[in-house]
């Protein structure tokens, strides 16, 4: 077995739950972000000459003694730190030294702005923004082409990722999909689920995401029994994030259910489905809220999988549950015809009307797909405020459809991206996508322009995970950011005054050069600073997990 590079973690073994299963021992995310390993020094963006003596950034490249070697266990909650109530442990990036970048061009306030300083502070956060500085400072990190703020990838299923190339064989369903899924799921255990996470979540980084929001539904053992630790799922993923050097929020996902079944109480969960139930919304409270996540990169958030998977009496308790901890919460809505159907067939209304009943709508709350909705769905979201999350390269792959975005912006809904079961993993393929699915459907141009689309990817994405505070790059805000290549086959030619219409409408993921996150380079020169290879890191986890 290759040794894993220094400031890495390689998830331990250890523990035996209820039902003989290894829980895998999961180390609990207390490396904070970014502070594994030493980043590489000035071989990397280039830099102008240093400055005075530990003003340059080789004194804020500095790691912290000791940071790898106190690893924190999952019963010792953090302490409560920042404004946001779901916030624990410390900044990410333990205590980095402040740090300068230069940006050639950077996104501010919906316009490019050329010669941009944006000064990140010891704590992680933006401490100035500083517009028209024709040279870079001394010692400041100088970015080439355009830096926007961190994207935020507001719907994955980390272990999806497994899936990419496997199902785009042959045709079939949503439904066949899902069979070869719940074979993928049933050999995860919590050491394999953090090995994929990781590297999943470090090519997202790559992607220029800072954060995303972890749907997470798988919490049991195979068969549904419990691990030593019930959340031990829950804390790989948070320790993923971690040792990615990105942010998450992790939607603990209620899923009950098999089936909305003829009389709307549900069916049993299948042999398949087993690890994925609590047995109650209670149940699922109880098991929740015992989950304190390790680092201030880490908040919880709640999810109701879908009308299809949480039976009507059961959805208030979820909703309750996040009501009373100020959380953001999810769902899954009307992703397949099959679902309003059945949803009418047993209650007598649509997905959106039943959620609306129980007060699962509203503000703080994230449809995510809404892909099959009513005039009058349309009106209930777009009313309650209640946000949606389109996930266009996952709703194409599985012939989902098109879903009415620009008439649920226009009813009152703000908008977010995702990238789902990640097909690929690239949120300037969703924002055009968005644009260009709507085309087809319309055979009309100019649903959103640019910077609507890239507020969608970020301002948008935050907000819906519970960080309204993130996604703009102004003085308080957390420092994250990325920089997309202008000089690439893809992207050289047009103006710089035109950076944003042609970062999402040519840019992939693979124009990202450098990720930020809490001031800390996560991505350098389009190298992960963390992982030695992010593609052996993909292609030893998802080889693990063939049968």
């Amino acid at each position: 077995m290759r040794t894993a590079p220094a400031g890495t973690r390689t998830a331990p073994t250890g523990g035996v739950p209820t039902g003989g299963v290894p829980t895998g021992g999961v180390p609990t995310g207390g490396v904070p972000i970014g502070a594994g390993r030493p980043e590489a020094g000035p071989t990397g963006p280039e830099r102008p000459e240093a400055g005075p003596a530990g003003a340059g950034p080789a004194a804020a490249e500095k790691t912290e003694a000791g940071a790898t070697a106190s690893r924190r266990t999952a019963a010792t909650p953090a302490a409560a730190a920042g404004p946001h109530p779901g916030a624990t442990g410390p900044d990410p990036g333990g205590a980095p030294a402040a740090k300068v970048y230069w940006c050639e061009n950077a996104w501010l306030n919906g316009t490019v702005e050329p010669h941009v300083v944006l000064e990140a502070t010891a704590q992680g956060r933006f401490g100035a923004v500083r517009t028209g500085v024709p040279a870079p400072p001394p010692g400041a990190v100088v970015l080439r082409g355009l830096t926007l703020p961190g994207l935020a990838n507001a719907h994955s299923h980390a272990f999806h990722r497994a899936l990419r190339g496997t199902v785009q064989v042959g045709s079939g369903t949503f439904w066949t999909w899902r069979d070869t899924m719940y074979r993928t799921a049933a050999l995860l255990t919590p050491d394999s689920y953090y090995t994929l996470a990781r590297a999943v979540y470090a090519e997202m980084a790559l992607a220029g995401i800072t954060c995303v929001g972890e749907f997470h539904y798988l919490h049991h053992a195979p068969g549904g029994a419990r691990y030593d630790d019930p959340n031990a799922m829950s804390h790989a993923l948070v320790a993923a994030a971690a040792d990615a050097g990105i942010r998450i929020t992790l939607l603990d996902t209620a899923y009950l259910a098999a089936g909305i079944g003829k009389d709307g109480r549900g069916e049993p969960p299948s042999r398949q489905q087993q690890r994925f139930s609590d047995g109650s919304a209670e149940a699922w409270a109880e098991r929740a809220a015992a989950f304190t996540p390790q680092g201030d990169h880490a908040r919880v958030g709640a999810a109701v999988h879908s009308v299809r998977a949480v039976p009507a009496r059961e959805l208030h308790t979820v909703a309750e549950w996040a009501r009373q901890r100020d959380a953001p919460l999810h769902v899954h809505l009307s992703e397949q015809v099959a679902e309003n159907e059945a949803c009418r067939g047993a209650h007598g209304r649509t997905p959106a009307a039943l959620l609306d009943e129980h007060g699962v709508l509203g503000a703080r709350t994230t449809a995510v797909h809404a892909t099959h909705l009513t005039p009058e769905d349309i009106r209930l979201l777009g009313g309650s405020r209640t946000g949606v999350c389109m996930c266009p390269t996952t709703e194409r792959d599985l012939a989902d459809g098109i879903g009415p975005a620009p008439a649920l912006e226009r009813a009152g809904s703000s908008l977010s991206l995702g990238s789902d079961s990640h097909a690929v993993i690239d949120l300037f393929e969703e924002a055009r996508a968005l644009e260009l699915d709507e085309r087809l459907a319309s055979r009309t141009r100019g649903h959103w322009t640019a910077g609507q689309l890239l507020r969608a990817a970020t301002a948008g994405g935050h907000t819906a995970l519970g960080r309204p505070e993130a996604g703009r790059l102004e003085t308080g805000a957390p420092a994250d950011f990325t920089t997309v290549a202008l000089d690439s086959v893809r992207t050289a030619g047009p103006v710089a005054r035109l950076a944003a219409e042609t970062t999402v409408f040519a840019a992939t993921s693979a124009d990202v050069r450098h990720t930020v996150v809490g001031g800390r380079q996560v991505v350098r020169d389009g190298a992960h600073t963390l992982l030695d290879s992010v593609p052996e890191a993909l292609a030893r986890a998802v080889a693990a997990l063939r049968p």
